[in-house]
C-alpha cells in the first residue's frame, strides 16, 4: 500500500455543521496577511469557513484552530481551496449530498 505523507492541505471532517452564521471578519489580526480574513462560518467548535487573500490570490480555507495564549489560532489540520478548486467542489454539491444519502 502506498502512503502518502501529511500535508498541511489534509483534512478531516467530523460532520458538525453550523454554516448559517453571516459572513464576519476575523478577530485575528496578528498579521497583516490576515486583515482581509472573512470568518463565513464555524463548522465546529474548533472549525471555521474562511475566504482570504493567500499569496495574492483568493481562497476558501477550510481549518482547524486551536487557543494559545488565549487566541485562536489556526492549526496544520485544513484545505486551501483556490477559486477553480471552490467551483469544481461547489458543482458537484448535489451530488455529494446524494452519495452521502445513499451510504
Amino acid at each position: 500500500m502506498l502512503r502518502r505523507p501529511k500535508r498541511k492541505e489534509d483534512f478531516a471532517s467530523d460532520g458538525d455543521s453550523d454554516c448559517n452564521a453571516p459572513p464576519k471578519k476575523s478577530s485575528k489580526k496578528d498579521s497583516s496577511d490576515d486583515s482581509d480574513d472573512i470568518v463565513v462560518c464555524e463548522i465546529s467548535k474548533n472549525r471555521r469557513v474562511t475566504v482570504r487573500n493567500w499569496q495574492g490570490k483568493v481562497v476558501v480555507d477550510i481549518r482547524e484552530f486551536f487557543v494559545k495564549d488565549g487566541k485562536q489560532m489556526p492549526g496544520k489540520k485544513g484545505i486551501s481551496l483556490t477559486m477553480d478548486q471552490w467551483n469544481v467542489l461547489r458543482d458537484h454539491v448535489e451530488e455529494i449530498d446524494k452519495a452521502v444519502a445513499d451510504a
